[in-house]
């Protein structure tokens, strides 16, 4: 049976039922859970503004004060309802390997993560990063709605 989750949250409201229902299947098996948050990289392209130190110390700042808010959130969840929580923030990776890799970290065994349900345009523009991590996973995958 599974005794690890992963609790995978960006803090938006479909990431936060994930999480409830991820620590739901977790209290009554026992299992512990690892609450991560991972924060992607400062985005540049050819057509943006040259960034300067001060632009890159404050989006890490701000990334790391809403990490730590995302987590604080899921960690109060899994207290009140007598679940052990670890939690984690990963910075600067794409968050399907940043999923993963805390997947492996906490030797989890089952990942529990939400989707926006992006259309098809937006799956081709954007990439699911749900679906990275079904396809990518050795771990099983739980995709909430």
């Amino acid at each position: 049976m599974f005794r690890q989750f992963l609790l995978a949250t960006d803090g938006s409201e479909l990431a936060d039922r994930a999480v409830a229902q991820g620590l739901e299947l977790a209290k009554p098996v026992g299992a512990k859970v690892a609450a991560v948050t991972v924060t992607d990289l400062y985005q540049t392209g050819p057509y943006s503004p040259i960034p300067w130190p001060a632009d890159f110390e404050r989006y890490e700042a701000a990334s790391a004060t809403s990490a730590q808010q995302i987590l604080n959130n899921a960690s109060a969840a899994a207290q009140e309802l007598g679940v052990p929580c670890a939690t984690q923030h990963v910075v600067d990776c794409r968050s399907a390997e940043g999923i993963l890799a805390a997947c492996q970290e906490h030797a989890c065994a089952l990942i529990v993560m939400s989707t926006h349900g992006r259309s098809s345009l937006g799956k081709l523009m954007l990439g699911s990063q749900a679906s990275k991590v079904i396809t990518l996973s050795s771990a099983s995958v739980l995709v909430c709605r």
